[in-house]
Order: structure tokens, then C-alpha cells, then sequence
């Protein structure tokens, strides 16, 4: 089976967030996805298959699956027009547990089309306080995680969250967010998510899709340059429409091979 690895949002190696992508050549259970994606250990392993002229899509982490992964899904397109699967000026459809996303080649980068994942103001909990040990400036929630915005970009980047505060929080993770202090970026954002065994992800395309409608709100604007602060850093393109959220991002690969299953 033809495994790759590549680094996502980034141009550089070993900065981003890293995903295998592995494709499938054949009907492959639940069980065997899982577990190739804890031999790989990476944040999240991609399955792709070819499906009626489109791509079925699975993600996994080294500890369950997921119904929705923008890194993996963006080095999922990067791989199948890279290794020349798919025309570069050929748009890529996926069925996923999220229903049908898409991705395009433009302008040198991979751009996403996500449902947008709009947030509803929610009083903070106790345990959200004490996990982050900052008082929120605001705290929204939408169908899976806590949006938190807090006063400064230095508060998001020296954060050091209580992570097995955050396990007890029922969300799938919290995403912490302030407007940028550097002109190159719109906003800056970091993201917690034990609940899927990533205590943080290094940069998180679905979390965007809430980021890009909460800040488009705030700043009156719908195209953003957001940067993910987390140890390895991550950059990303957000526009805003009515629907949906399109995430644009570079990639790396860094690892070609195969495993002999």
C-alpha cells in the first residue's frame, strides 16, 4: 500500500501539521484502518480510495476516527495531484462522514470547501476558566468545539493550558483565537483537542471553519490570513461565503514509501 507523508499549511519541511495519506487499493475495515494509523502515529492518517469517479475519504488519529480533518484532506489532494492521479486543473470530490467536500488547485496552493461551522455565544464553563487559567473575552460554541477569544495574541501564544482540564470539557476541543498583533496576519489561534488524543494540533483546518465566520463578523471583511500558533506553526488563506469556508494552504511532502501488509 502506498504511504506518504506531508507537512500541511506550510511551504517548509517539518513545520505544519504532518498527515500520512494512504492509499487504498481495495474494501478495507474499520478495525485494520485503525489500526495502521497507531503504527504511523501521526496526528492524523488519511485513507483514500477511488470511488465512482470521486475519492471516499477516512480519517484517523492514533486513537479513533474522525468525521472531519482539513490537514488530512488538503495532503489527501496535495498526494493524488502531486503523484498525477488527478489533472492539477482537475477539481477532487470526496465522500466523507461529513458529506461531500471538494478541493481545488489555485494560485500554487490547496484550497478546501468546508462547511462553515458557525459559533453561538455560550456562558464559559467553570472548568473552561480553570483549564486556561486567562478570563475569556468571549466564549462561543458550535456542534463540536468551544471558541474562545481572549485580549491579546502574546495570551494565545504563551498559553499553557490545564489539557486534562479540557479531556473533561464535553466538546471535542477549544479553540483559542485573538486578533494578530503582525500586519502579515488577520488573526492568530491555537487549538486543544485530548478528546481526540491530540493534546494540541499543530494547525487545524476545520477549526477555521468557525474562526473565518467569528472573525468576519468582528472585523467586517471575508478573506483572512490566519496564523496557528502552535510549536510548529502553521499558515492559512480563509474565505468567508455565505455556506461555506474555502482554506487555502501549501504543502510538503517529505516521506514516500510503502507498507508490506
Amino acid at each position: 500500500m502506498e504511504l506518504t507523508i506531508i507537512n500541511t499549511f506550510t511551504d517548509q519541511p517539518f513545520k505544519g501539521n504532518p498527515a500520512a495519506v494512504c492509499l487504498l487499493t481495495g474494501e478495507s475495515n474499520s478495525q485494520w484502518m485503525q489500526r495502521i494509523a497507531k503504527e504511523i502515529n501521526m496526528p492524523v492518517t488519511a485513507f483514500i480510495q477511488p470511488h465512482n469517479g470521486e475519492w471516499k475519504l477516512r480519517w484517523f488519529t492514533p486513537f479513533i476516527e474522525i468525521p472531519i480533518c482539513g490537514h488530512g484532506t488538503l495532503a489527501s489532494s496535495f498526494f493524488l495531484w502531486d503523484k498525477g492521479y488527478v489533472p492539477r486543473n482537475q477539481p477532487i470530490a470526496y465522500q466523507t462522514k461529513s458529506g461531500l467536500l471538494t478541493a481545488k488547485f489555485v494560485d500554487g496552493m490547496v484550497q478546501l470547501e468546508f462547511p462553515s461551522l458557525r459559533e453561538k455565544e455560550t456562558t464559559a464553563p467553570d472548568l473552561l476558566i480553570k483549564a486556561l487559567g486567562v478570563v475569556p473575552a468571549y466564549v462561543g460554541q458550535n456542534k463540536w468545539d468551544l471558541l474562545v477569544e481572549v485580549q491579546s495574541e502574546e495570551i494565545v501564544r504563551n498559553l499553557k493550558p490545564d489539557i486534562d482540564s479540557i479531556a473533561h470539557l464535553p466538546v471535542r476541543g477549544v479553540i483559542v483565537t485573538s486578533q494578530s498583533d503582525n500586519s502579515e496576519y488577520d488573526f492568530v489561534s491555537r487549538f486543544f483537542s485530548p478528546a481526540q488524543g491530540l493534546d494540541e494540533d499543530q494547525v487545524t483546518g476545520s477549526a477555521h471553519c468557525c474562526l473565518g465566520p467569528y472573525w468576519k463578523s468582528k472585523l467586517d471583511k471575508s478573506i483572512f490570513i490566519g496564523y496557528q500558533a502552535s510549536e510548529r506553526g502553521g499558515l492559512l488563506k480563509v474565505e468567508v461565503t455565505e455556506d461555506t469556508v474555502k482554506l487555502s494552504g501549501h504543502a510538503v511532502t517529505i516521506f514516500e514509501g510503502s507498507l508490506n501488509i
